[in-house]
């Protein structure tokens, strides 16, 4: 059997890029896919990858600003699997880089309620789908903006200041069952939203998506004992 064999994963914004490796970096390990993005074109794309690696996959196309429906996915679960082994919740907007003062209010809005709140409303629609699993793993997708709070990027580090605070409150709440609950900081990736941010750089000189597969795998292993941290991926450790 595969190490993931009969876990069901749930990975959010699994059409492209880190989400799409994340998701067939899980399916090769034999864990069933629930892959959630808006782009079809993408996610059949993964499905065909994820069949080819012999596993299996649900796709799920809808935005995740449809709050309302990621409570419906919960639902959907629940009637379907009755559990969730693994979330990934990777799906993420960097928005305007621009003077605080000249963002307009539904720029920052977007930014605030995918990277926010469409993540808290997946905390709500998944935690006792995670706690019914034995040993259910959580992974937020994050970045070392907030420690930073560099000029122009106000939205972008706000929200991460925000995820981790919920990430973190969330994990303290879950202490004394199996779940475990953790965040992974990629570094710099060959992202769209990385070209976004960076446009002027080289792409062949950052990491590609595929290298995330070492540091998700210690992230959802059944041995894993931290909760509540951030994983550096370029330093292949937790933070202390």
């Amino acid at each position: 059997m595969k190490p993931l064999e009969g876990k069901i994963a749930l990975v959010t914004g699994a059409s492209r890029g880190i989400g799409y490796h994340c998701a067939l970096t899980l399916a090769k390990q034999g864990a069933h896919i629930i892959a959630i993005a808006r782009t079809v074109g993408g996610l059949e794309e993964l499905d065909d990858e994820i069949q080819e690696a012999g596993s299996s996959a649900t796709l799920v196309p809808f935005d995740l600003t449809d709050f309302d429906a990621i409570d419906r996915l919960g639902a959907s679960i629940h009637e379907r699997w009755g559990k969730l082994d693994i979330l990934i919740a990777n799906a993420g907007k960097l928005g305007d880089l621009s003077p605080l003062e000249h963002i307009e209010t539904k720029s920052f809005d977007k930014v605030m309620n995918l990277n926010v709140i469409a993540n808290w409303r997946l905390i709500r629609s998944t935690s006792q789908l995670l706690r019914s699993a034995d040993n259910a793993r959580v992974v937020f997708m994050t970045a070392n903006a907030p420690d930073k709070c560099k000029p122009f990027w106000g939205p972008y580090t706000a929200s991460q200041s925000a995820l981790q605070a919920l990430v973190k409150t969330w994990s303290a709440e879950c202490e004394k069952s199996s779940l475990r609950i953790n965040m992974l900081n990629t570094g710099p990736m060959r992202t769209a939203m990385r070209a976004q941010a960076m446009p002027g750089e080289e792409p062949a000189s950052i990491a590609h998506p595929s290298e995330i597969s070492e540091s998700l795998l210690k992230l959802v292993a059944e041995d894993l004992t931290q909760n509540g941290q951030i994983f550096d991926r370029e330093e292949n450790a937790f933070r202390k």
